[in-house]
């Protein structure tokens, strides 16, 4: 029953996403307008300065990005799903709360992976050199990276009212991080400050993952990759387990103060 009741509430989330054709043009539009203005313009500029190809640089970082903030944002629906009352039907239901609160980051990892599939057709139309072997690593990785970054939104949701809260929060949670996480500039010399800062945000150790993936056995690894895949991927199970354990808790805990 738990089996069918998580798989049940993931698929009504890509239902919801295919029904939504103004969400799908804008989560696929925004990774590629990222990856072919910014990383085209890096390329040109720094390219030859800094040793390796900026694009695919730019292209592995947003990929991860995507997929963390994505899943993260998708978790928004809780909030509806909690205003229209849907959230109160399926807590009365036989169902553990931490199977129904996987069935929708499940749901929102499989939306997110096809927005990673469009990234990565992208990426193959500019030049990036994609090879199969490196398609499946980051397909792999990805579904790391989007749990995470679930998981990471029921932590911020868990105690918002409703959605404009929620809008007004995650812009402010999600910008820093991409510049903490290297998404567009390499971060292997931050000052203590802004090193503290990006070894506490979680998208850096998505970004990192992916890259890490990315270069193996390349000559640009050392210069772009900043931990051990394994590190990154024990960072991530952790934080899983600590947003997902503790997102969940407090979002039943506010539902039952209803």
């Amino acid at each position: 029953m738990e089996l069918n009741a998580i798989l049940a509430l993931s698929y009504r989330d890509i239902m919801k996403f295919l029904r939504d054709p103004t969400r799908i043009v804008a989560t696929l539009l925004f990774p590629l307008i990222l990856i072919g203005v910014l990383g085209g313009s890096f390329q040109a500029g720094f390219g030859d300065k800094i040793g390796y190809d900026f694009l695919s640089f730019v292209f592995v970082g947003v990929m991860a990005q995507t997929l963390f903030q994505s899943s993260a944002l998708g978790i928004i629906s809780l909030i509806e799903d909690r205003q229209n009352d849907f959230i109160q039907e399926v807590f009365v239901s036989p169902i553990s709360r931490y199977s129904i609160v996987l069935g929708k980051i499940l749901g929102e990892t499989l939306v997110s992976l096809s927005q990673g599939v469009a990234v990565m057709l992208f990426g193959l139309l500019i030049g990036v050199p994609i090879s199969l072997g490196r398609a499946i690593g980051l397909l792999y990785v990805g579904v790391i990276i989007c749990l995470v970054g679930g998981a990471f939104g029921v932590l911020v949701l868990s105690n918002l009212k409703n959605q404009r809260a929620a809008n007004q929060i995650f812009p402010f949670l999600m910008l820093p991080q991409i510049f903490l996480a290297g998404v567009f500039n390499p971060i292997r010399n931050l000052p203590w400050v802004l090193e503290f800062l990006s070894r506490i945000s979680p998208m850096r150790y998505a970004v990192d993952l992916a890259r890490g993936v990315f270069y193996a056995r390349s000559p640009e690894y050392s210069h772009v990759v900043l931990a051990r895949p394994m590190f990154n991927v024990i960072v991530i199970i952790v934080l899983f387990s600590i947003f997902f354990t503790v997102g969940t808790w407090l979002f039943v805990r506010h539902e039952q103060e209803r």
